[in-house]
């Protein structure tokens, strides 16, 4: 007879442990170890029967690929990497309030008018679903909506070759299993009831969509374990006060990562943008100082966005340093450069730094658009009208060429920009001239440069006193 036991389970890293202690000795997490009841069985291996041969097969061969469910809405269909793929699973994370039920209910409501889906949710009720389906103006719909928490009891309705093609779990901490002795939401409840719905999507054909809350530090919840079992890993990101959304893609086995899909939230539901470089510079003002365009890429979507910096006096014997949407380590050894490399002293002033829409930026091409900020906020001199930055900077100054120069200057001409700022392109072929590759179909007016140096030069005075003379790039 088999004997329960206790373990205690890491509820931010999923490690078990034999005993509690204050902290996880894997993640290092903080009062994140959580009791959970185990059956202890003896071990006995394989038994004497043996198994069914495997078939092997070589590389070269025909498959049939399946087509894609298109939904239509542009920005969900782009990031998904073109559409859903029948037996595939995709896990929507974010969090709380951010829109994940609105936008995988009108994602439903769009693939009705194609093919069979349901929605099961174990937050809400069916008279909450149908409130919000009016609201977004999808009640019309064929959507099959049911409320549910048993894993068992879900199983049941869709293991049938008739069944829906499209199911949506909102949310996977809110499922359970009933033969397992732990609360939903744990990590072995959320693993073991993602892992039997991915089972019978992948047996049955239909492509299944979990949605799942973050954890403050931004990870999926239960936690980071469900990215490995799933096809695909989209993020929905944005404050809940600002009116922009962002659906990042992070994993997907079927199309390109780092692909991001704008949405505005109003009071219909969310709605798409496709042309999200002119909603992020909608509201840039050319004659405010601290203020630099940067011309980005997001997976294989142009964007450019407005940096905005803030250098102010400090009363405090240790300045602040306020980052909102890029990486504050980042923004201390830029400043730590511009010190050291350019004779710029901001060690002792308050520094605010903040992408504006919400968007978070990642790539270190943003490194000279950032630098441009920070020097006009410094010298209180505005950045020229209708000019764009892109780069990377080294730790001796340098200004490190970029990939995608093309897709960024065909993106800054489309919106009007007169110049784009650069690294110097490098030199190709045997004599040693710069290729022409990167601006020969653009009319913007490329000013290269080598070095943060020759960017104080051009942008920097001496108002503040704060700037002495640059030294030498040596």
């Amino acid at each position: 007879m088999s004997r329960k036991s206790v373990q205690y389970i890491c509820q931010e890293c999923g490690t078990s442990h034999a005993k509690w202690s204050g902290q996880c000795t894997e993640c290092n997490a903080w009062n994140s170890l959580a009791e959970e009841a185990v059956k202890q069985v003896t071990p006995k291996g394989l038994s004497q029967r043996k198994g069914r041969t495997i078939e092997f097969v070589g590389l070269t061969g025909k498959t049939a690929r399946a087509p894609r469910l298109v939904s239509g809405i542009n920005e969900f269909d782009r990031v998904s990497g073109g559409g859903l793929v029948a037996g595939s699973a995709l896990l929507v994370g974010g969090d709380p309030g951010v829109g994940k039920s609105t936008l995988m209910l009108q994602v439903a409501a769009a693939l009705s008018s194609q093919v069979s889906c349901a929605y099961i949710s174990g937050e809400e009720a069916i008279d909450q679903l149908r409130m919000r389906a009016d609201r977004l103006e999808v009640s019309g719909t064929s959507v099959k909506l049911a409320a549910a928490t048993s894993v068992r009891d879900i199983i049941a309705t869709l293991d049938d070759p008739k069944g829906p093609r499209v199911v949506i779990i909102d949310s996977i901490q809110t499922m359970y299993v009933d033969n397992v002795d732990s609360a939903p939401g744990s990590v072995t409840q959320v693993r073991t009831s993602a892992q039997e719905l991915i089972r019978l999507a992948k047996t049955q054909g239909f492509c299944v969509i979990l949605v799942g809350h973050v954890t403050k530090e931004g990870a999926i919840a239960g936690p980071r374990i469900l990215e490995h079992m799933v096809d695909t890993v989209l993020y929905f990101e944005g404050e809940r006060s600002h009116q922009f959304r962002i659906l990042r893609s992070v994993k997907n086995r079927y199309g390109a990562t780092d692909e991001i899909g704008v949405f505005e939230m109003g009071g219909g539901g969310l709605v798409e943008v496709s042309n999200p470089s002119a909603l992020f510079l909608a509201d840039h003002d050319d004659n405010t100082s601290g203020s630099a365009i940067f011309a980005g890429v997001e997976g294989t979507r142009p964007l450019l966005v407005e940096i905005q910096s803030l250098i102010a006096h400090s009363q405090l014997a240790t300045p602040r340093r306020a980052v909102v949407g890029w990486d504050s380590s980042r923004l201390a050894m830029l400043m730590a450069v511009l010190d050291t490399r350019c004779g710029l002293a901001m060690g002792g002033a308050d520094v605010y730094l903040n992408v504006a829409g919400g968007l978070r930026i990642a790539e270190p091409a943003a490194d000279l658009a950032v630098a441009a900020a920070l020097v006009s906020s410094l010298s209180g001199k505005p950045i020229p009208a209708g000019t764009a930055f892109f780069g990377e900077v080294g730790l001796s100054g340098e200004i490190r060429p970029v990939t995608h120069s093309d897709v960024r200057l065909k993106e800054a001409e489309k919106l009007g920009f007169k110049n784009v700022v650069m690294p110097t392109r490098r030199k190709s072929g045997k004599s040693g001239k710069n290729s022409k590759k990167d601006t020969q179909n653009t009319s913007v007016n490329v000013i290269e440069l080598s070095h943060l140096s020759d960017l104080v030069a051009l942008y920097g005075t001496t108002e503040m006193g704060a700037q002495t003379s640059p030294p030498s790039k040596q």
